[in-house]
């Protein structure tokens, strides 16, 4: 799966699924995505006079409309950013739950950083070959594909 299609899956098709499986180049491709929105939201937050603001605490309009901004991104891109990640595990034939634990121990001094490492690495490993529990291999496009496609 390449860039474009990894966006276009988990913005347009699966925005709202958490069932099912994702493959290592979706959730990483997506995951790609979801930064360099956040370098742009930055980027224009701070040069759209964001920093001055944040020095001298006078914040203009368009600091609001730019914040305001950011956190309607963050917000549209939060639900599928979690979905791909619960699919992500499915992949490697794990509950989906585990995500939220992940989230809600992120904040946890020392184990949060821990549970961070723990998650890098299950979503950078091979999923599980053939159908698991949780659905049919998404790599495997030649038993997946609909015969009328």
């Amino acid at each position: 799966m390449g860039f474009r299609e990894a966006i276009r899956t988990c913005l347009r098709e699966k925005y709202f699924t958490f069932n099912g499986r994702a493959s290592r180049s979706e959730y990483w491709y997506f995951y790609l995505f979801v930064v360099l929105c956040w370098i742009g939201f930055i980027a224009a937050f701070m040069g759209l006079g964001g920093i001055r603001a944040l020095d001298t605490g006078e914040f203009t309009a368009i600091n609001y409309v730019v914040g305001a901004l950011c956190v309607v991104g963050f917000l549209y891109l939060m639900i599928p950013n979690i979905a791909v990640q619960v699919r992500r595990f499915h992949d490697r034939n794990l509950s989906g739950w585990w995500v939220l634990a992940g989230i809600i121990t992120s904040n946890v001094p020392y184990i949060g950083t821990l549970v961070g490492i723990a998650i890098l690495i299950l979503t950078c490993l091979k999923g599980t070959d053939g159908d698991n529990k949780f659905g049919p291999d998404p790599l495997r496009t030649d038993i997946n594909s609909d015969v009328f496609a």
